[in-house]
């Protein structure tokens, strides 16, 4: 199917594309927990697409994720997004279980003094899931009694904390910064590469659900 749908897509296109995933990553992810403004959430998704984040991972406890198209501009079609909203669960319990399942640190973002400095996390020890919490309260209690580790974003004026989009833009392009230049693998395998590649073009490629039929019955 994807070299069928790939002669809808021009040559440059498929060119971006390679290039997009030559450098796209699950070594790093994003978590948010409870974000209740969608310019917020929404905010943070395209920082996370544009850093060469594949995953980002929605806790919905007490709050909806809702999508701000206006701030996205189209970055989550990029994105494979999971959301944790299950009623009568710890959703916060039921996301780090998987994230740790598929080898993640666990790492919650807190200004607290005794946290590790984000400059000071050795993307060498391991895939890293960066956790942030609610505009208000910031990561639940759970977060931060169950986290791997605390990490926190120095600062030095009287302020105690940023926005969450400008705290995720400070993270990543620290730690993919540190990722690209450490020789370490963080790319996609081949498998998840064609997967990614083949949800791409669905995307890209105009009608492409009727052209996936006539394909399949053309092959019956």
């Amino acid at each position: 199917m994807l070299q069928y749908l790939s002669q809808f897509v021009s040559e440059h296109k498929k060119r971006f594309v390679e290039q997009v995933l030559r450098y796209r990553t699950r070594y790093v992810t994003v978590v948010l927990e409870d974000i209740y403004q969608s310019q917020n959430a929404s905010a943070v998704l395209r920082t996370c697409e544009c850093m060469g984040l594949q995953d980002v991972h929605v806790i919905e406890q007490n709050s909806k994720y809702e999508l701000n198209r206006r701030v996205l501009k189209g970055a989550h079609k990029w994105l494979s997004l999971y959301r944790y909203r299950d009623k009568n669960i710890d959703n916060t319990k039921t996301c780090f279980a998987a994230l740790r399942n598929n080898g993640y640190t666990v790492c919650v973002t807190d200004p607290a003094p005794d946290g590790t400095s984000i400059y000071d996390l050795d993307v060498a020890e391991g895939k890293i899931a960066l956790v942030f919490g609610n505009e208000l309260r910031g990561v639940s209690s759970h977060a931060l009694a169950h986290a791997d580790r605390k990490i926190r974003i120095p600062m030095y004026g009287f302020t105690e904390s940023l926005n969450i989009s400008v705290s995720v833009a400070i993270c990543l392009n620290t730690l993919i910064g540190k990722l690209h230049s450490s020789g370490l693998d963080y790319s996609l395998n081949q498998y998840e590469q064609d997967a990614i590649k083949l949800d791409w073009y669905r995307k890209i490629v105009r009608r492409s659900e009727l052209i996936e039929r006539e394909f399949l019955r053309a092959i019956e």
